[in-house]
């Protein structure tokens, strides 16, 4: 029997010809390609953007040769449940037209500014890609920065005459478009480009803030071959993700317009306020991860989807998304409801292993920004402490305090800081009271510090799990 060999992506496994490009996408990072050219790949399949986009590689080594290798096609596959169903598929992604490499070829890069079918700029270049560099220049061949190349891309834009462009960044930081806006019109400044440029900047290109959100564990190692085997290719860059996405994206309605993506079925939005949507995140997201991590581990559970096949702890995580989250987020009940039932679904993913030990990293300031205000909020609406969250800061306390079988993990000044008041008697006051944990003073909440002692000695002498089946029971006639 003669022995088939796979072949690597290839242009015979094209289905379809090349668009116009119309997006310039800075970052080949597992990010985009399953969050950004999938949604243009649903587009186009659909005929309602018809566009290809161009990938330029933001750093001097990247993954852009392999995928010119594979005529830059590669494969998402998404594996998860959404809407109550599993979902198993995987589609091989035809919207790139080519790479730019500006640090061997950067010519080709500013030439980029010459396509006039070209309209949208996305990138995800990290949180640390959105900063200025004191030390780009025009005239570098390219600039360090991502802010710095994207200035001189826009000048060279400006130059020609030509429109500008709708700019859209995925970094992971609060108001990126804003951000990224602000250092682009520093360069300028910095580099004595001129006011007309200036003023073309801030009337001619649409700055975009946004909220991204899909889950996107990457290149599936260890299942690989199995997929190679299945599907007839070998694919370096095959790339996983969870069914579920958001898009939010703050700006004008007109660019739904031009970027269709409700129109193809994604869950994009497109408003003037992005905050109620990354509240909404962070609290029934992030929230319910940083609640569940101290308390189910205390408890001898390790993962996140061990935690939603748990009686107990489903029904916790299930009533503070319900009685503590949702009230104290300003949206529309019925909407954060399906968004709640949708992170349950992602919680329970059975091809995800979401170990409660990685979410449990640097817990402090994960508390801080996750829960703090989601507790502030609820405390001022309802005159009462949100007890599940209490539970979560009164274990997280047991744990920083050594008296747990697994160590705490975080950063240098906050174990310090635990390591001088955890042996000392009025323990439980300091933490609570240390402002460099909290933002503020948290014994000035009155009652709190009583309430989390007693939540410490339930823990303490009944353990984790009857306090929670302490809490669930309050709710039951």
């Amino acid at each position: 029997m003669v022995e088939v060999k796979i072949q690597q992506l290839n242009p015979s496994f094209r289905t379809k010809e090349k668009l116009p490009t119309k997006v310039i996408q800075f970052g080949e990072g597992n990010f985009l390609r399953a969050f950004v050219d999938w949604q243009i790949q649903q587009m186009n399949k659909q005929g309602i953007f018809n566009g290809g986009v161009k990938i330029v590689q933001p750093l001097a080594n990247g993954m852009t040769p392999i995928l010119d290798e594979q005529d830059d096609l590669y494969t998402v596959l998404l594996e998860g449940k959404l809407n109550g169903e599993k979902v198993q598929k995987h589609e091989v992604i035809e919207d790139i037209n080519g790479t730019i490499r500006p640090y061997e070829d950067y010519q080709s890069y500013l030439d980029l500014a010459k396509d006039d079918n070209i309209q949208f700029i996305f990138s995800n270049t990290t949180e640390a890609g959105i900063s200025y560099n004191p030390a780009d220049q025009l005239e570098d061949k390219p600039q360090n920065s991502y802010p710095g190349k994207l200035t001189a891309l826009l000048y060279e834009r400006f130059k020609l005459g030509k429109k500008g462009f709708q700019i859209i960044p995925c970094e992971l930081i609060n108001h990126n478009g804003n951000e990224l806006k602000k250092i682009v019109l520093r360069y300028a400044a910095d580099w004595k480009l001129g006011t007309d440029f200036e003023k073309w900047i801030d009337e001619e290109n649409n700055f975009y803030a946004t909220l991204v959100d899909r889950i996107v564990p990457g290149y599936p190692r260890e299942r690989a071959a199995e997929f190679e085997e299945e599907w007839g290719y070998k694919d370096k860059l095959m790339v996983k993700a969870e069914p579920f996405l958001i898009f939010v994206i703050e700006g004008d309605k007109k660019l739904e317009n031009l970027l269709p993506l409700k129109q193809a079925g994604i869950n994009a939005v497109v408003t003037e306020d992005m905050q109620p949507y990354r509240n909404r995140k962070v609290s029934l997201l992030n929230g319910p991860h940083t609640t569940m991590s101290p308390i189910a581990r205390l408890a001898g559970i390790e993962t996140v989807g061990e935690v939603m096949k748990d009686r107990d702890f489903y029904k916790f995580v299930n009533d503070e998304m319900y009685e503590e989250i949702i009230p104290t987020v300003t949206l529309p009940q019925d909407e954060l409801a399906t968004y709640a039932e949708g992170v349950k679904e992602r919680f329970e993913n059975p091809f995800v292993k979401h170990e409660l030990s990685s979410i449990a990293l640097n817990s402090i300031s994960k508390f801080k920004a996750r829960l703090l205000p989601t507790f502030k909020r609820y405390y001022d609406e309802k005159g009462q402490f949100a007890q599940r969250i209490t539970l979560a800061l009164a274990a997280y306390l047991k744990i920083y305090a050594g008296e747990a079988e697994f160590e705490p993990s975080d950063t240098a000044d906050v174990m310090e800081a635990f390591t001088v008041i955890k042996e000392k008697p009025d323990y439980l006051h300091l933490a609570l009271s240390n402002e460099i944990f909290w933002g503020e003073d948290l014994t000035k909440m009155t009652g709190l510090e009583d309430l989390v002692k007693h939540d410490l000695k339930v823990i303490n002498e009944l353990g984790a799990r009857q306090a929670v089946q302490n809490i669930n029971s309050q709710g039951e006639v």
